[in-house]
């Protein structure tokens, strides 16, 4: 038996008030598939991978769910953290988000990446990485 330590990141979580919801949100901005859901929890991961082969988004039901204000302001619910997402076009891929139920953030700091906010108010930024595309390492499409 092989006594060694093993952790792999299976998800990075988002809390909000009606998971399944958001999980179609993900899923038609990725491309990828709802792995599970249920009235707590979904999650949405690559096309074609068994669960936990790759990292997946999960999505947790918090009745409490406070969207975060984006840029931050004293006293307002911050976020606590915020999803990157390579892109080879940014504005293709910020007009495909919008399609899928994305709005634009009123303020942004750079020509090569978009803040937006997902369904449930969560930022998240799409990245103009072309680089990344092109390279032989990229494996999540």
């Amino acid at each position: 038996m092989d006594d060694k330590l093993k952790i792999k990141m299976y998800s990075f979580t988002v809390d909000c008030i009606d998971p399944h919801e958001l999980a179609k949100f993900y899923a038609a901005l990725l491309g990828w598939e709802i792995v599970f859901f249920d009235e707590e929890y979904a999650c949405v991961g690559a096309p074609k991978t068994q669960q936990g082969t790759y990292p997946g988004i999960t999505f947790q039901r918090n009745p409490e769910h406070k969207p975060p204000v984006w840029p931050e302001e004293p006293e307002a619910q911050q976020q606590m953290a915020h999803i990157d997402f390579a892109v080879n076009d940014l504005e293709k891929a910020v007009q495909h988000a919008i399609h899928c139920g994305a709005t634009i953030a009123d303020a942004q700091f750079s020509d090569n990446w978009r803040v937006l906010f997902d369904p449930a108010g969560h930022p998240f930024c799409l990245c103009l990485m072309k680089a990344i595309f092109e390279s032989a390492h990229f494996a999540l499409l």
